[in-house]
């Protein structure tokens, strides 16, 4: 008998703890530059990855799943060591920071192996992340050069 594919994960993060808990189950995942998006009016900042599925590993499992993640109540986005002008370049997503500036505001950082990063302004933390589609088995567990660093706070450009 088949193995059944697990429920879909669905995570709401509200906090600094429930933002640590999504960016454990997105660590790892691959993202494409142009499947990033803020939509200004809109106050959201939103992407699409290959999240590496942590869990199913501990099983044993090497697999991967499409998830969608975004975040509301969006000010303003900036990015360092990101080129925009390259949609096709895939990132590994290492994890979500949380800077708070005056509560509940703050800033939300989306860092990526290579020193790249991504800063939303957020006026609270307001964040989703959903599998979309089956699962699949990938070859290789990911890790992480030695090089993979938290990137400089500096995000002056704007996007």
């Amino acid at each position: 008998m088949a193995d059944k594919d697990p429920e879909p994960l669905r995570l709401l993060a509200q906090d600094e703890e429930d933002l640590a808990v999504l960016s454990a189950h997105m660590q790892d995942a691959v993202v494409r530059m142009g499947d990033m998006v803020f939509l200004p009016k809109q106050g959201r900042f939103a992407l699409v990855a290959s999240r590496f599925d942590w869990l199913a590993a501990e099983g044993k499992r090497m697999e991967r799943r499409h998830a969608g993640m975004h975040f509301d109540n969006v000010l303003k986005v900036s990015r360092l060591g990101l080129d925009p002008k390259r949609p096709d370049i895939m990132l590994n997503f290492l994890g979500v920071l949380f800077e708070e500036t005056h509560a509940p505001a703050g800033f939300v950082t989306l860092t990526f192996s290579g020193g790249g990063s991504i800063r939303l302004e957020v006026e609270c933390i307001e964040a989703q992340m959903r599998d979309l589609g089956t699962r699949w088995k990938t070859r290789r567990k990911p890790g992480h050069a030695a090089s993979d660093a938290l990137p400089a706070t500096d995000h002056s450009e704007q996007v």
